[in-house]
């Protein structure tokens, strides 16, 4: 910006303070425009209809553009469409882009630097300064006139005398807190807790993550399971009312029993639209839960051939002590206790004093005009140190009421940590009741699915040769479907609840030491 134009001429004697006007001009340039509204442009003109605020279109552009943004990054997860994915390389895959991990991420580094901020207050504080001005004043004098006696004076008149001073100077700053009783270092403790809460949250989210991959798996298969047997099931319905299309050919069936069997024949192909409409948002949920766009195309291979588990590793008490000892939120909920007791010593410490340096050291120029004079003045270095001991002595009842609260937040964070500690347990008891006995119930599974699947064949047979009744074999086609839903449950339920255990124990995606996760903003 070119300010040549500014009329100094008027101003002969202000020549010296050029600068000054500039920085006035350039902040009258700077207001902005318009910047007070009327309060009725702010707000909607009436409550019966809705509104377009100004600046609207701005935000949908925005919105617009981080879509295209989000499409972009999408993109960059390569899955092949013409792959079937098994469940770690899904797992892989969510874990390097799924949002949530981003964000824990980032919550993790900004505890870091919390860190340093917290550690920065053992350093000295440097600070330069450099200012200029310029001051017109005035002081007022008498005339006086002595008489008639030797000691009369009495005022006849007076004048001013106009002086002007023009002040430059530069200045560097130090402040160093020596000593203060142990505050930094409680802070700085407390940061470190919260950076561990934090990255462990990180692990924490990483293992959610995979609990809801897994469950999104096994829901997948689980319908798309479901949809063979609905299929089975039509086929079986189209295989009835064949039969008793016939015995009604023959003479052997009566016309509502051939409506019958057609009915159930159209029951199981709307039964069969339903489940490939179940297998589609299966589908869906399965791809969201990876973080990526629910439009991909993603083919993953059949958990139905995977071995079923069939005992425990370790006994529940065994499992709960080491849920104790590693879950990942009881450690956060430690480490907030730890930062608790932090804060607790840091409101202790603002009763004592704090010991501190100062000191300074710039150059200082004044020039001054008298009564229109020519300036006159100089240029002196200058400097000064000193020590400072500050001890508050009344405020108020502040610290006292920072110390109680800071002592409240320790007992509410290790009541939170008892109470999570109970809370833990129960869920390892759930999960491991819940996992030993959908193993039981794999048993009575397979049994109930082979003799459902033998009354069906000989219910079928009978109705065939005249020796059965229509009522008999599609009770029986029933049953089948039904027990082979009961066995696909049953078989999803134990890996579930198989992945619910290890995620409540803490051993879901457990950190290695010798393994460490690259990640990059």
């Amino acid at each position: 910006m070119q300010m040549g134009f500014i009329p100094f001429r008027i101003f002969p004697k202000a020549k010296r303070f050029q600068p000054l006007v500039y920085l006035f001009v350039i902040a009258l340039l700077n207001f902005p425009a318009g910047s007070i509204a009327s309060e009725n442009d702010l707000t909607p003109p009436s409550p019966d209809k809705p509104w377009s605020p100004p600046g609207l279109n701005d935000y949908e552009k925005e919105l617009a553009r981080q879509n295209d943004a989000d499409k972009h990054n999408a993109a960059l997860v390569q899955i092949d469409p013409n792959k079937e994915y098994d469940l770690p390389e899904l797992i892989d895959i969510a874990e390097r882009s799924h949002p949530d991990t981003r964000a824990a991420w980032e919550r993790a580094r900004q505890a870091a630097g919390a860190v340093g901020l917290s550690q920065s207050a053992y350093y000295p504080y440097l600070a330069a300064s450099a200012a200029a001005g310029y001051e017109r004043a005035f002081i007022p004098f008498p005339t006086l006139q002595t008489g008639p006696g030797p000691s009369d004076v009495s005022v006849t008149g007076g004048g001013n005398l106009t002086t002007e001073a023009v002040a430059e100077g530069a200045a560097l700053n130090m402040k160093w807190l020596l000593f203060d009783f142990g505050e930094r270092k409680a802070t700085v403790t407390a940061a470190k807790e919260k950076l561990m809460a934090a990255n462990i949250s990180f692990n924490a989210v990483h293992q959610q993550i995979v609990f809801g991959v897994t469950k999104s798996f096994y829901d997948f298969d689980t319908a798309r399971q479901q949809v063979i047997v609905a299929e089975s099931s039509l086929n079986a319905a189209k295989t009835i009312a064949g039969a008793a299309q016939a015995r009604f050919d023959h003479g052997l069936a009566t016309k509502p029993e051939l409506l019958q069997a057609n009915q159930q024949f159209a029951q199981a192909s709307f039964d069969l639209e339903t489940a490939q409409g179940q297998l589609s948002d299966a589908q869906v949920a399965l791809v969201e839960s990876l973080g990526i766009l629910p439009t991909t195309e993603l083919h993953v291979v059949a958990a139905s051939e995977k071995p079923v588990p069939d005992n425990f590793e370790d006994s529940l008490e065994a499992m709960i002590e080491r849920a104790l000892s590693q879950r990942p939120d009881l450690v956060a909920k430690l480490a907030g206790v730890r930062a608790a007791e932090a804060e607790v010593k840091g409101a202790r410490a603002e009763y004592y004093p704090k010991v501190s340096v100062a000191g300074n050291v710039g150059i200082s120029q004044l020039d001054v005009s008298i009564k229109d004079s020519p300036y006159f003045g100089g240029n002196q270095p200058v400097y000064g140190i000193g020590m400072a001991i500050d001890l508050p002595i009344f405020d108020g009842f502040a610290r006292r009421k920072k110390l109680h609260i800071a002592e409240s937040e320790l007992e509410a964070a290790q009541s939170d940590l008892a109470g999570s500690r109970d809370t833990v347990v129960r869920e390892v008891w759930k999960d491991y009741t819940d996992f030993k006995t959908a193993l039981h119930k794999q048993d009575s599974a397979n049994m109930l699915l082979s003799a459902s699947q033998s009354a069906f064949d000989a219910s079928l047979d009978a109705y065939r040769h005249g020796l059965g009744t229509y009522v008999d074999v599609v009770n029986a086609q029933r049953n089948l479907t039904a027990a082979h839903g009961v066995m696909i449950n049953t078989r999803s339920a134990i890996f579930t609840f198989q992945t619910a255990l290890a995620l409540s124990i803490g051993d879901l995606d457990k950190p290695s030491s010798r393994i460490t996760r690259n990640y990059q903003p």
